[in-house]
């Protein structure tokens, strides 16, 4: 299989100004998924999409390639992952059957030295299609608060320690995504065929959305010595 990662990232956000290339741990955003993408030994390609100078700018200075800036269209609030996959893959990649797509969200800077591999041996292990990474996740949901509904038994409330391995529930987390480009081609969505599930530690599995996620990760990462 040829693993090419693709990194998706806008110059818009609303949340945090210029997200994708604020500082976090002492580098930019971005640059930590292309650090890790490059250190993984059975990725051949790290790819950058972006319509943002600034940030192609930056993806090319850590090793990047950002070969031209995608149009406007595909850089506005509604713009789906998948439609910058596709457009990528049109216009960047061959399409050829052996290909797979890494996709790494940015906003999920904190992968541990050995999760890509594992990630990618995980995915040819299970003869998979596609995979998703998750968490273990062990809230109590509800729903409906005006009328509120337990998603669990809240008469006989399990303690996470005595539930069992078939009832635990995980978190897809975002940060890592493969998928075979003829999956892609004929889902049009990052997730399809056979699906493998690739489960991370907690601490990997912050997305950044906010000012306070950005602290969070900054410290975790320093804890981690990454």
């Amino acid at each position: 299989m040829k693993y090419i990662a693709l990194i998706p990232a806008r110059g818009g956000s609303k949340g945090i100004p210029d997200k994708n290339i604020r500082l976090v741990n002492g580098q930019p955003l971005i640059t930590w998924s292309i650090k890790q993408a490059k250190a993984c030994p059975a990725i051949s390609r790290v790819l950058v999409s972006t319509d943002s100078e600034k940030i192609a700018e930056i993806a090319r200075a850590a090793g990047a390639e950002v070969p031209a800036l995608r149009p406007a269209a595909l850089a506005e609030d509604c713009t789906s992952t998948e439609a910058v996959m596709l457009h990528v893959q049109q216009h960047w990649l061959t399409g050829a059957e052996d290909e797979v797509i890494v996709l790494l969200q940015p906003t999920s800077p904190l992968r541990l030295p050995d999760s890509l591999a594992n990630a990618i041996t995980c995915f040819e292990q299970q003869g998979a299609d596609s995979l998703v990474s998750v968490c273990e996740s062990h809230a109590f949901f509800w729903k409906h608060p005006l009328q509120p509904e337990a998603q669990y038994d809240f008469m006989h409330r399990p303690r996470r320690q005595d539930i069992k391995p078939q009832d635990k529930q995980y978190r897809e987390n975002g940060s890592i995504y493969l998928t075979k480009s003829a999956i892609l081609q004929q889902f049009k969505n990052r997730l399809g065929g056979k699906i493998a599930m690739f489960c991370m530690q907690e601490q990997e599995s912050w997305e950044i959305d906010s000012l306070t996620d950005l602290t969070i990760v900054s410290t975790l990462m320093q804890e981690s010595g990454l």
